[in-house]
């Protein structure tokens, strides 16, 4: 999610045109599918390549790294260096460590990180009406995509596309209020294989600065 946005992701995860659709769906249709699509992941492990383009179509970052997700509320996510970061939950709390920081901040989930883009893959999606709205298209035979803008005016983006392909989610697109556009394509995608033990757990070394919600 690069480093300026893997920093919003942070604070998120405290809290995924080519051309005009074949058909389109909107509201509780497109909310359910959407749903139904991502209650079917179990798990969700991939690679991933970050792109995050400025309000003026420039690149300004690249980041690659890698995610796990597993229902319900783990989720893992590593970026590489130089841009390393780890952010990790276990349903309960978020832990974000940055090793160059030499740091580890320590959120609880509330019920607005609890609507974010990453804990699609591994929160609860019964309710995505009620936080967002949401809008559905059909791209050829075996592309589905669908629109989420947030209800709330707090949120810190305005909209997120998620792509699928055949099923799989393949892209997630999010513009920030600043017209900041991060793009995650993921690549080896693994849907539903077993998760290897101990994967959302965090492991940092002695005499990292330790900073937890409210402190």
């Amino acid at each position: 999610m690069g480093q300026s946005f893997v920093k919003c992701l942070a604070t998120l995860v405290m809290a995924v045109l080519i051309a005009g659709p074949l058909s389109a769906s909107e509201g509780s249709d497109s909310a359910n599918e959407l749903a139904s699509l991502l209650k079917g992941y179990e798990s969700y492990q991939a690679d991933f390549i970050q792109i995050v383009v400025n309000e003026n179509g420039t690149k300004v970052q690249e980041t690659r790294g890698s995610l796990k997700a597993k229902r319900p509320g783990l989720f893992y996510w590593e970026t590489s260096a130089p841009l390393s970061q780890f952010i990790v939950s276990d349903g309960d709390t978020v832990e974000v460590y940055d090793p160059d920081l030499e740091q580890v901040t320590i959120h609880n989930l509330d019920d607005r990180v609890q609507s974010t883009p990453a804990l699609l893959l591994s929160g609860e999606v019964d309710n995505l009406e009620d936080t967002y709205r949401v809008s559905g298209r059909q791209i050829g035979d075996n592309t589905r995509e669908f629109t989420l803008e947030p209800r709330s005016p707090d949120s810190l983006f305005t909209s997120l596309r998620l792509t699928f392909f055949k099923g799989e989610l393949q892209e997630m697109r999010m513009q920030d209020s600043l017209a900041q556009l991060s793009v995650l394509s993921f690549d080896r995608i693994r849907l539903n294989e077993p998760v290897e033990a101990g994967a959302f757990t965090l492991d940092y070394p002695e005499g990292v600065d330790i900073i937890r919600d409210g402190a």
